[in-house]
Order: C-alpha cells, then structure tokens, then sequence
C-alpha cells in the first residue's frame, strides 16, 4: 500500500498568511471590544472621538471623519447619532453650505477619553506587551508593505515602502 502524502490546512502560502492574519485580528479585536464594552463605545466610536480630540477645538465635515476611520464605517450618521444621543459630539451646518455637515467633539466626549486614556494604553500592553520594540518595529513595516497596494492614494495610512 502506497503511503499518501498529507494535504496542506491550506491551498497556499497566501492563503495561510491571510487566515493568520484575519485569526490574529480576531485575538486582538475581542480584547478591545472587552475595553470598549465597558464603556458603551464601539471602537469605531472610540477611533471617531480620537480623530474629533486631534482637531479640537476645531471641528471636521462628516465625510471626512468617515474617511479617516481606520475601518469603514458603513452608517456614519447613526455612528454620529448614538454619540451625540450620549452628549460627546455635536454637529452643525455651516450656513455658507448647508449641504456640509460638520463634526466636533464636546466636553464630555474629551473628558471620556482622558478617562479611557491609561486602559487604552493597557488594552495595547495586553495585545502586544509580549513583543519586543525590534519585533513591534519589525510588525509594522511588514504590516505597511502588505497594505501598500491597497491603500488609497492621499491615505494617512499609504507610506511609500
């Protein structure tokens, strides 16, 4: 009887690449949304006021801060309503384009993230802590080049390699 070699889990080096990384993604991911479920936040919500506090005082159209999530936000209106519902983003039409809307970050929504701030920082420990700066540094000019190609020209997240 003829031994038979063994099929790979995976049809390619690719492929198991990517599953690696949408696995890793889901380890990651389920730390974060334990954080954020503490405080009723999605992390779109959360990567929303961070992006509100960096143009503090000033304020950003809707469409802008749609762009600059780190993942897509398929409904920025109700993403907006739920945060505005909880007093920690106000919108305004700027009456020289009433078509415009725009986004700025209260009081309440910065005091939160000062709040946030050091489980944040312990949220991250936790994911990555166990890596060294080499390998951190290493991750992510790796994580960049496999991005490139597929990051939208005038991204804040498309580097030249």
């Amino acid at each position: 009887m003829k031994a038979t070699a063994r099929k790979s889990r995976f049809d390619s080096l690719q492929q198991e690449a990517y599953l690696s990384l949408w696995r890793t993604y889901d380890r990651l991911k389920s730390i974060e949304e334990e954080l954020f479920a503490q405080f009723d936040l999605s992390p779109q919500q959360y990567n929303s006021l961070r992006l509100l506090e960096a143009v503090h005082p000033a304020t950003m159209p809707t469409s802008s801060l749609g762009n600059k999530l780190i993942s897509r936000a398929p409904d920025m209106t109700r993403l907006l309503d739920r945060l505005e519902e909880r007093a920690l983003v106000y919108r305004e039409r700027r009456p020289e384009n009433r078509r415009v809307v725009e986004v700025g970050i209260t009081p309440t929504g910065l005091q939160l993230l000062e709040q946030l701030a050091p489980a944040v920082r312990e949220c991250h420990n936790r994911q990555l802590g166990h890596l060294s700066e080499k390998d951190l540094k290493q991750l992510v000019k790796l994580l960049q080049a496999v991005r490139f190609p597929h990051e939208e020209e005038g991204s804040l997240w498309h580097r030249d390699k």
